[in-house]
Formats: structure tokens, sequence, C-alpha cells
């Protein structure tokens, strides 16, 4: 199965199942990245932005667009963390802990699927082993700096991108039982009525728009938009937009179906706003 994807600013069709291994690939440091997402200067000599499969950094970047500002909010959440500024400096010495584990060269496993979180950047999904062997969402989760959160797929060891999840959220429990990273800030009293919360306002949300998608200027297609692209749609959160781009490439809009969160109710909501074109 084809898909289209970015590649050194070209647009290209490559197998969706089959990753391809980079190795020597170093870190470009950019104002703009964080733990998660970053420059890599690839054996070629390009440069692409690449975001992690299956982790989420808090988040450091806040002007502007208040999206990353949400999503910090939600993140804080998440972790139990009470104060907002404590959130955003876990997401800084995330950048460190990254910088720090890939200071020399390291693989890139990637299929070159669009990973853009906002659709205006470029970005790709990938894998990455640093030069001890370690992978690196791993070794992130294990620290404390990253949540057991987003788009996964089967890994360069073959193992399906549930089982990963799982190994994933296994890591998170031990290092939330350590308190390490981000969970060394967590008020854990708090902390299930501070998931309480946001599972009521993103319900909240979805019932304010009633059915209408936040920008509807244009429809959106299925297997091109962006994670936050995706989350302008009613009903549609964080965590079913990453589960919508991990069900891709769609062949109908009806595929959705098969998306956990999305039953018949919600894809007629849905229907109206996406479109699928030629890649």
């Amino acid at each position: 199965m084809l898909m289209a994807a970015w590649a050194g600013g070209l647009m290209v069709s490559i197998a969706a199942d089959a990753l391809q291994k980079f190795e020597g690939c170093t870190r470009i440091d950019e104002p703009w990245a964080d733990g998660d997402s970053f420059s890599v200067k690839f054996p070629d000599g390009k440069v692409r932005t690449l975001r992690l499969y299956g982790v989420d950094c808090l988040e450091m970047h806040v002007q502007g667009d208040d999206s990353n500002a949400r999503r910090l909010r939600d993140q804080r959440r998440y972790f139990g963390i009470a104060d907002i500024t404590v959130a955003k400096a876990v997401g800084e010495k995330a950048k460190v802990e990254t910088t720090k584990l890939l200071e020399k060269p390291f693989t890139v496993w990637t299929s070159f699927a669009d990973g853009r979180g906002d659709g205006r950047y470029e970005r790709i999904y990938g894998f990455v082993t640093t030069s001890s062997g370690e992978d690196l969402s791993s070794a992130l989760v294990k620290l404390g700096m990253a949540r057991a959160f987003g788009v996964v797929r089967a890994g360069p060891d073959g193992k399906a991108g549930e089982e990963w999840r799982s190994e994933l959220k296994d890591l998170e429990l031990q290092s939330a039982k350590l308190g390490k990273g981000a969970w060394g800030f967590t008020n854990w009293e708090k902390l299930p009525e501070e998931r309480k919360e946001a599972r009521a306002e993103e319900a909240e949300i979805a019932e304010a728009q009633n059915g209408k998608r936040a920008d509807s200027a244009k429809p959106l297609d299925l297997n091109k938009a962006a994670r936050d692209e995706l989350m302008t749609l009613p009903s549609i959160g964080e965590k079913t937009a990453d589960a919508i781009i991990e069900g891709r490439p769609y062949k109908t809009i009806e595929e959705l179906s098969n998306v956990q969160g999305i039953g018949p109710k919600t894809l007629g909501k849905l229907k109206p706003f996406l479109e699928i074109t030629p890649h």
C-alpha cells in the first residue's frame, strides 16, 4: 500500500509499512526544538524535522498560537502538576535530556509518514536508536521527561505498535513510582481531579461545537490533515486525532468507524468536514 509523505521538501510515495534505516544521523540545534521533536541531519546531508513515535514531552514553547498553551495545560493535568510554570520547566529539561542522549551520531528509522502537529510545518514520524543502542522514546519515559502518549506503529524490531505502547505505559508506571522527572512534581491527591477536569472540558468543547467544525472553510483531507487540524473536528480530541493518524491511509471516510472512539453518531458529524483526495 502506498501513501504520500514529505521527504526533503518533496512529496514522494512510499510503502506505508516500510521503515527505512538511516545510520550516522546528527541532531541540529534549533530554538524551536523540544524533547520529542527536533531537526535531524541525515547521511545524505538533508535536514528534516523528526517527531518521535509513542511519546509526548511537555510543551516549552507557548507563544503565539494558543494551541501549545492548551496542550501544556492538558499535559500538566496528566502529570498532576499544579503549577504550569513548573510543567513548562520540565519541558525545557526534556529538551536538555534529548540533546544529551543524541550527542553522538544515532540511527533513525522512518517511513516518512506525515507527523505534522501544526499544518504549517513539515515533520515526519520516526524511531531513534541512540549511540548506546537505546530507544530514545523509551529513555525519555524512563526519565519522566515524557508520557506514553501519541502515535505508534510496528517498530524496527517488528514489535506491534500496541504491544510497544503497553511497554511504554509500564515504563511510565515505574517512572511515576520512582518520582522521576515530571512525576517528582505530581500532587497525587489532586491528580484524579485534574484528569477528570480535563475530560470534562473536552466533552464541554465537543458539546459546544454541536456538530460543527471549529474552522469549516475547507474540508480536511483525511490522509493528510495535521494533528491540530483534526482536532478542529467535532468530538475529536488529541488522543482520537492520534488514533486517526495511526489508521492511515484510508480508502474511504467510512473506514473511520474502525478507529476507537468513533461510532456511527460521531462519524456522521465528521463526514461533512472530510474528504480524500488523490495522492
